[in-house]
C-alpha cells in the first residue's frame, strides 16, 4: 500500500494572537476593559452630580422652609404684641357714649337763672340715663351685677362687712349692701361688701334693756 503524501502548512502564530487580541470586528464588537472603564466612570459621575444637585435643591427648600417659618413665628408674635397693648380699645370705644352722656347730665344740670330743684333734677335724670346706658355697655362685655340683697349671705361671693338686726330679713341674709358684686362670663370679678342680718330683735333683752 502506497503512502500519500499530505503537505501540512504550519499556521503563522502572529495571525492567531492578532485575532486573540483585536476580537471580531463589525456591529458585534465589544469594548476593551479601557473602555468598559471610562464609561463604568461617566455613569458614576452623572450619578454623582445628579445626586449632589438634588442634595442642593433639597437643601435650598430646607432653607426657604425654615425662613418662612421664622417669618410666621415673628409675625405671630408682633400680632400678639399690639392685641396685648390695644386690648383694651373695643371696651374703652363703648365708654366714650357713657362719657358723653354723663357730661351732657352735669351741663343739664347747671343752667343759669333756673331753680336750683329744676337743676338737681335734669342732674339727677341725666345721671340715672348714664348709669342706665353703663350698665348696658357692662352686660355687652358679659360683666353682670350679682343680687345680694335678701338672699342667702354667699362667702364665695359677697363679703360681709357688719351684721344687723332686721325684723324683716332673715338670719344669714343680706340686709343692705355698700357695693355691689360683678360676674364676668363665669369668674368673679369684684365681691359684693354687704351686711348681713343677725335676726329678729330679741324682745326680752329689749324688756332688760
Amino acid at each position: 500500500m502506497s503512502q500519500e503524501k499530505v503537505n501540512v502548512e504550519p499556521l503563522d502564530n502572529s495571525d492567531v494572537e492578532a485575532d486573540f487580541e483585536t476580537g471580531p470586528t463589525g456591529p458585534g464588537e465589544t469594548m476593551n476593559g479601557d473602555e468598559a472603564g471610562a464609561e463604568l466612570e461617566r455613569d458614576i459621575e452623572k450619578e454623582l452630580a445628579d445626586a449632589q444637585k438634588e442634595i442642593a435643591d433639597l437643601r435650598d427648600r430646607m432653607l426657604r422652609a425654615a425662613a418662612e417659618n421664622e417669618n410666621f413665628k415673628k409675625r405671630v408674635e408682633r400680632e400678639r404684641q399690639m392685641s396685648l397693648k390695644y386690648a383694651g380699645e373695643t371696651i374703652f370705644r363703648e365708654m366714650l357714649p357713657v362719657v358723653d352722656n354723663l357730661q351732657r347730665a352735669v351741663d343739664q344740670g347747671i343752667t343759669k337763672g333756673a331753680p336750683a330743684e329744676q337743676n338737681l333734677a335734669a342732674l339727677l335724670e341725666g345721671v340715672q340715663l348714664t348709669l342706665k346706658s353703663l350698665i348696658a355697655t357692662l352686660e355687652k362685655f358679659e360683666v353682670k351685677s350679682i343680687d345680694s340683697v335678701g338672699k342667702p349671705f354667699d362667702p364665695t361671693h359677697q363679703e360681709a362687712l357688719t351684721m344687723a338686726e332686721s325684723d324683716s330679713v332673715p338670719a344669714n341674709h343680706v340686709v343692705t349692701e355698700f357695693e355691689k358684686g360683678y360676674n364676668y362670663k363665669d369668674k368673679l370679678l369684684r365681691a359684693a361688701k354687704v351686711v348681713v342680718s343677725s335676726g329678729k330683735k330679741n324682745e326680752e333683752s329689749n324688756e332688760k334693756a
